[in-house]
């Protein structure tokens, strides 16, 4: 969600600290700001809404001296988007930026307002500035006020602080949010992840949750929960792997739509030696009666199909949850089932959570994400990377089909070990997915005539998915795709589903996608379907050469995909899905990489 950074540095800190907000810029944000301290000791910001372009604009006009300073681009939570609520807030003698949300921001503000403190934003986070500003008032050191204010936070924070008159100082803290240091030759550094810090260092300390750090030109002093001073691993990042360029391609999306072939291939040769499935010690299924998979948005569809494997290859019962409400519904788990977190961040407020909630109560958690270091891989019994690499813009292409990946062969790992599948099944699904790369590969193909239909769609106010059997959480996905980068209102169903409501939205004006690939549910997708036309419905058809054969008449388009995959299908058609989302929006002329309203990485409730 909002990115934060900080530099106490030897050189000009405004342009490094605009710099690296860009590379924030893919977590979502609506206003920006930094604050500096010049050599001379003296606390000063500039702020503004919108791109970071504005605020480059403002720094022209207005600039900001100093070798030590924060910036933030904030998404909003509390308060709407305009400068007197973009971070950093300041107050007296420090100036604060945060990712999270203070929960009882409210009491604290009230009793500022009974102290004659009058708060100048309507956001959660200025309590923090004010609080820590009246305890400096009081005689507080700058440590001894940072510290005091945290005691009182109640609620999810990555936090930096930083104090006129204080040119060598600065203060992190977090709970809930991840937050990173950055260590260099006779420079520090702060960042929400590795990606941020890394044009500055490759050495990266991460925060546990709780600690708060004090930071100095000459290291850095941490302190966990209760005060006592702690001693936290420094590791080394790749820089190679947190480039963010969009190499030739006019968005970063689809950039990584065409990277999803190569990096699939990845994640077949991490997990699969030969027709051996390799995962960390311990990961038997033999034992397990039951799976809780739970994720947010994209991932919660990618476990929504991976359900249709664990039941249907492993004969594994299979909950799928939104992680959202999963804790909240109190669901009773068995010590003998597994729950599975999924999280492209590794830092999902709420899939967070409910890996928390379920952590006591099952034989094994697992945590699938793209960030090693992440909070949800920390926290996990076993973390399994799904090595999709950065993935940029808001909308997931490539990290959604490492997801279905790693979770397909997590299924056929369950069939094998429950004796669902002998040597010979398990080579030959094993050979299903090792095509799925090449018949990705063909896919994107698909590209060009998806962008001739997406003249067609960027008319549409609504749009109607449909899909059976895995492929129906395929449809959802598309669904939720054309939402988040075009804005049209689009819904995906079961296709069986039509006739108990949906059918009544149907008219010439309402385009209905169908996914029917020619396997055994086509003759029923096919059915349904035909109830669409049969009230003017305009369809388009994604199937295989088969299917489109065989059900391609009177429809309005079709898109041919490549034949084979066997079960692992879905992960196929998520590519048109994501190329008609695509081009619809750069036909709208949206923006694709950041929509309006959100946010790569929600590390808040």
């Amino acid at each position: 969600m909002c990115g934060i950074i900080g530099i106490l540095g030897k050189h000009e800190v405004s342009p490094q600290l605009v710099d690296a907000l860009r590379r924030l810029e893919y977590r979502g944000y609506d206003s920006a700001g930094v604050a500096t301290v010049d050599d001379g000791g003296r606390l000063d910001r500039r702020r503004a809404v919108g791109k970071l372009v504005n605020l480059s604009d403002r720094l022209v006009h207005e600039p900001l001296r100093g070798h030590a300073g924060i910036g933030h681009t904030r998404w909003a939570t509390h308060g709407a988007a305009t400068e007197d609520n973009a971070h950093p807030h300041r107050y007296g003698r420090v100036a604060v930026v945060h990712n999270g949300i203070i929960e009882n921001f409210r009491e604290l503000r009230q009793e500022l307002i009974g102290l004659g403190i009058q708060p100048q934003s309507q956001t959660d986070t200025e309590t923090v500035a004010l609080w820590t500003g009246y305890h400096l008032d009081q005689g507080y050191s700058p440590i001894e006020a940072a510290r005091a204010t945290l005691a009182r936070l109640h609620g999810a924070f990555a936090l930096a602080f930083l104090f006129e008159g204080e040119a060598d100082l600065m203060i992190a803290a977090r709970k809930g949010s991840p937050l990173a240091i950055g260590h260099g030759e006779g420079e520090m550094f702060i960042g929400s992840d590795a990606v941020a810090l890394a044009p500055f260092t490759d050495r990266i300390t991460y925060l546990e949750d709780g600690d708060h750090a004090v930071l100095t030109r000459a290291g850095v002093d941490v302190f966990d929960l209760t005060g006592q001073p702690v001693i936290r691993t420094q590791s080394r990042i790749d820089i190679g792997a947190t480039a963010i360029d969009r190499g030739g391609y006019r968005h970063f999306m689809a950039k990584e739509i065409a990277e999803q072939p190569v990096v699939i291939g990845d994640v077949l040769s991490h997990y699969v030696k030969d027709d051996r499935i390799v995962l960390p010690e311990g990961m038997d299924f033999t034992a397990v009666d039951r799976i809780s998979l739970v994720g947010c948005g994209t991932a919660h569809l990618a476990g929504h199909v991976a359900k249709y494997w664990f039941e249907q290859i492993a004969g594994l019962p299979c909950d799928i949850d939104v992680a959202s409400e999963f804790r909240y519904r109190e669901p009773p788990l068995s010590p003998n089932s597994w729950f599975i977190a999924i999280s492209q961040s590794g830092e999902t407020a709420d899939t967070l959570a409910a890996l928390h909630y379920a952590k006591s109560k099952v034989a094994r958690t697992v945590g699938l994400v793209n960030v090693g270091t992440s909070a949800i891989a920390r926290d996990s019994d076993a973390a399994l990377p799904t090595m999709a690499g950065i993935e940029v813009s808001v909308a997931s292409s490539k990290a959604f089909t490492c997801q279905l990946t790693v979770l397909a062969i997590l299924a056929l790992k369950a069939a094998h070990d429950r004796g669902r599948l002998d040597d010979a099944g398990l080579a030959q699904h094993l050979s299903d997915l090792r095509k799925v790369p090449g018949l990705l590969q063909q896919s994107l193909n698909l590209s060009d005539g998806c962008r001739v239909l997406s003249e067609w769609l960027s008319q549409a106010q609504d749009v109607l998915y449909l899909g059976r059997g895995a492929l129906y959480p395929v449809a959802l996905e598309g669904a939720l795709k054309l939402k988040e980068l075009s804005y049209i209102h689009a819904e995906g169903y079961a296709s069986g589903e039509l006739k108990h409501g949906p059918i009544a939205l149907i008219d010439r004006d309402v385009p209905v996608i169908v996914l029917a690939p020619h396997d055994h549910l086509f003759e029923k997708t096919i059915s349904n379907m035909q109830e669409v036309m049969a009230r003017h419905g305009q369809i388009l058809l994604l199937s295989d050469e088969a299917g489109i054969a065989a059900g391609g008449d009177g429809v309005h388009a079709t898109l041919q995909l490549p034949t084979g995959g066997g079960a692992f299908q879905p992960i196929l058609y998520a590519v048109p899905m994501q190329y008609l989302a695509y081009h619809t929006a750069v036909a709208k002329g949206t923006d694709v990489d950041q929509p309006r309203n959100l946010a790569k990485s929600v590390t808040v409730e």
